[in-house]
């Protein structure tokens, strides 16, 4: 998923978790992805920028914002990060500068690590863009790991945990004992949560700082009623959450230990410095460093303009 906003300030985030419980509600915006693709975003927000690694959230669901379903994203560049896609509905065809080209559907995982740079596109078309739906999530790779050699990995059968009125399934890291085979560089969770009843209650890592964002239905947590496309921080020293809804809602866990550095995030590059971001910028434009997509039936995306931004916080 590329970031096409006109507005490209470089935002930082990182060293902002809670220190106990609470319950944070912070409502989704409309961005752009590219002419006609609007999504919402949920992070980076003023309010909450990253929660554990986690440092990007956009929903695209043609329904929610009433525009004609379709994902064409032509290549772009990433460093620093993983991008983690999870569908509710549709098909994407994932392609990268390594070779990979692969089919994502509805409980499937496909994970791409950029490390020091690789470049992807993502299509949906046909039935498959008709009823298209999902997450496009980020999280930030460590400083010691950043750097590391670009990686794709695809999960198509991933562990799934049913308890106290809920039930799961495991996308990265580990909930409820079930344990993810998807590859990650720090402590993480993430799951996709769906109700089998009115109450549940959903098990938590005290040492995480955790989040629920809602998808569809809604959750009632400590009183407070949480909309779809709201995400709901909910601090640290959980052992789990109690919630309320509709049988049936389905929301998405996000949560890992405080991320202990401060990061740069501009257009689709995690980095430390301006002077990565701006490498980053140049190599692209020249051609180096991130390889070329094949198969892709059109052109690739160009960087916009860069110059270092005074830390400026996102809307």
């Amino acid at each position: 998923m590329s970031n096409l906003e006109a507005a490209e300030p470089v935002v930082p985030c990182g060293r902002s978790g809670a220190l106990g419980p609470c319950l944070e509600l912070i409502a989704a915006r409309e961005a752009s992805i590219g002419p006609g693709q609007g999504v919402l975003r949920a992070l980076p927000r003023r309010a909450r920028r990253m929660v554990g690694p986690w440092c990007f959230l956009d929903r695209f669901d043609a329904s929610r914002l009433g525009r004609p379903p379709a994902m064409d994203v032509p290549p772009h560049p990433h460093i620093g990060l993983q991008t983690v896609t999870w569908l509710f509905g549709g098909e994407v065809l994932h392609r990268d500068s390594l070779g990979s080209s692969q089919r994502i559907r509805p409980g499937e995982l496909n994970l791409m690590t950029a490390g020091r740079g690789i470049a992807h596109s993502e299509e949906s078309s046909g039935a498959g863009a008709a009823a298209l739906g999902g997450l496009q999530l980020w999280t930030a790779l460590p400083g010691g790991e950043a750097g590391v050699a670009p990686l794709f990995d695809h999960h198509g059968d991933l562990p799934r945990w049913t308890a106290g009125g809920a039930e799961a399934i495991v996308l990265m890291g580990q909930s409820g004992g079930a344990v993810s085979p998807a590859r990650t560089f720090s402590p993480v969770v993430g799951a996709e949560i769906r109700l089998r009843s009115q109450r549940a209650a959903i098990p938590l890592d005290p040492s995480f700082e955790h989040a629920i964002y809602v998808v569809e239905g809604s959750l009632t947590i400590e009183g407070a009623r949480v909309a779809p496309d709201v995400l709901a921080y909910l601090g640290l020293g959980r052992g789990e959450i109690e919630v309320a809804g509709d049988a049936g809602a389905i929301a998405f866990l996000l949560g890992g230990e405080p991320f202990p550095e401060e990061i740069l995030m501009w257009w689709n590059f995690v980095a430390r410095t301006d002077a990565e971001m701006d490498s980053a910028r140049r190599d692209w434009a020249a051609g180096a460093r991130f390889g070329t997509v094949g198969g892709y039936p059109g052109r690739r995306l160009e960087a916009p303009p860069y110059s270092p931004h005074p830390r400026a916080a996102p809307r």
